[in-house]
């Protein structure tokens, strides 16, 4: 049976290497016959989270804030899989990744003690860099996500070297993103 997965897509380059990740990383997983829903959010009308720990109230519009986090909740409780994309940018993942994810917490606001719903979760980033210190600050706090949100890390895809728009493209890191689709 096929897996509900969600990829937030933090990139605000709509052709960039990010993209052409999450194309074939799609790909694999539709091929395997999984249903893939991305959201663009820097195409999204979306703002940051505001702290005031006031959201879960309605299960159906968790966040106080209406935006268009209203389209990313109902798929995202309906996920098997959360993909993380994003490029890396100053050791870390866009703003754009960073502001939905922390919307999220509206979701675990509406369980009891704010547990957050089980999930699994991959990464998929490039970056300019790639040598082990240049992944490491973004890999340590993706480990610390999935340790505390206690999600289970289903795979990282990590193109470094990839500065300018479309450099990816030809790599064989499409075909590690491809195959990650493929094996959830």
């Amino acid at each position: 049976m096929g897996k509900n997965i969600l990829i937030l897509n933090g990139s605000p380059r709509a052709r960039g290497n990010t993209a052409l990740l999450i194309r074939a990383f799609a790909e694999g997983a539709q091929a395997a016959g999984h249903e893939v829903t991305c959201f663009d959010l820097q195409k999204m009308d979306l703002h940051p989270c505001l702290g005031c720990c006031k959201g879960g109230r309605d299960v159906n519009s968790p966040c106080v804030q209406k935006d268009d986090m209203h389209k990313i909740y109902p798929v995202y409780r309906e996920a098997d899989v959360v993909v993380l994309a994003s490029p890396m940018y100053y050791w870390a993942f866009s703003a754009q990744l960073k502001m939905a994810f922390d919307r999220l917490f509206a979701v675990a606001e509406c369980n009891p003690g704010y547990a957050n719903p089980k999930k699994d979760c991959c990464l998929i980033m490039a970056a300019e860099g790639n040598t082990p210190d240049n992944w490491k600050p973004v890999l340590d706090y993706y480990h610390s996500l999935m340790h505390f949100m206690e999600w289970t890390d289903r795979g990282a895809v990590l193109a470094g070297g990839v500065f300018e728009a479309g450099a990816v493209a030809g790599q064989p890191v499409l075909e590690e993103a491809r195959a990650l689709g493929a094996s959830l």
